[in-house]
């Protein structure tokens, strides 16, 4: 865990211009998406301007997450250092689990930037409780951590499936705004229960312990669920990749 944190920041170092381009252009989305709403939408846009605010964040939370694993098993593979992952004594899953985990805690410093730049440009203020946002929102993208673990399994398989990856990230906009549409089957999906959760702890201001222990168990329910199917998912491609010869083509 430490050699592949160590590692994520180097690569984060290394490469300033990258890095903050990636920042800048959430950045330039967002203020797309804000002044070009205020207007078309005027009031209504500054009504809804802090859920808004919070289901942006979340959304770049959930793509750093998803896109993490599989993209940089394909660069991996172009390097083809991939086989060096396959013969670790720890097995080709955990590490990869592990690389995951290390780009979301890099995601979620960039995010926090992210989200400071959003609360500047919008003039809004939320409730920034660490520990509950922290908490509520790692739960939350855990379970799109697993899709990427099986996106993951997938680029193994196929080395190349970046378009399919671009659009699913646009799902998660649907996913993220599917408490509004007050749907009880949707809490089970990835995202839908954490966003609702995070848009409470920010917006109304509820810390952690103050949420029904109900809301709290299915939270932690459905990212163990899809957390544990992506891995599975993962271990499954990996395995007949091996199988069919072609974990190192390219």
């Amino acid at each position: 865990m430490r050699a592949v944190l160590y590692r994520e920041l180097l690569v984060f170092v290394r490469y300033p211009a990258n890095a903050v381009g990636g920042i800048v252009v959430a950045v330039f989305f967002f203020g797309v998406l804000f002044y070009g709403g205020r207007m078309v939408a005027g009031r209504a846009l500054t009504d809804s301007i802090e859920g808004i605010v919070v289901g942006y964040f979340l959304w770049t939370l959930s793509v750093g997450a998803y896109s993490a694993i599989a993209n940089d098993i394909g660069s991996e593979v172009q390097w083809g250092t991939l086989e060096r992952h396959v013969m670790t004594p720890f097995g080709f899953a955990p590490v990869a689990l592990l690389k995951g985990v290390a780009k979301l805690v890099r995601t979620f410093l960039t995010s926090a930037v992210i989200l400071a730049v959003m609360l500047l440009v919008t003039g809004t203020r939320l409730h920034v409780n660490v520990p509950t946002v922290v908490v509520v929102a790692a739960l939350s993208v855990a379970s799109v951590l697993g899709c990427g673990l099986a996106a993951g399994g997938v680029t193994v398989l196929y080395k190349r499936i970046g378009n399919w990856l671009n659009l699913l990230q646009f799902g998660f906009i649907v996913l993220i705004s599917a408490p509004v549409f007050e749907l009880g089957w949707t809490r089970v999906l990835p995202l839908a229960h954490g966003s609702a959760l995070l848009q409470r702890a920010m917006v109304d201001g509820v810390h952690l312990l103050a949420f029904p222990a109900a809301d709290l168990a299915l939270l932690v329910g459905v990212a163990v669920a899809y957390l544990g199917l992506g891995y599975l998912v993962f271990r499954y491609a990996t395995r007949r990749a091996r199988r069919l010869g072609v974990l190192g083509d390219y």
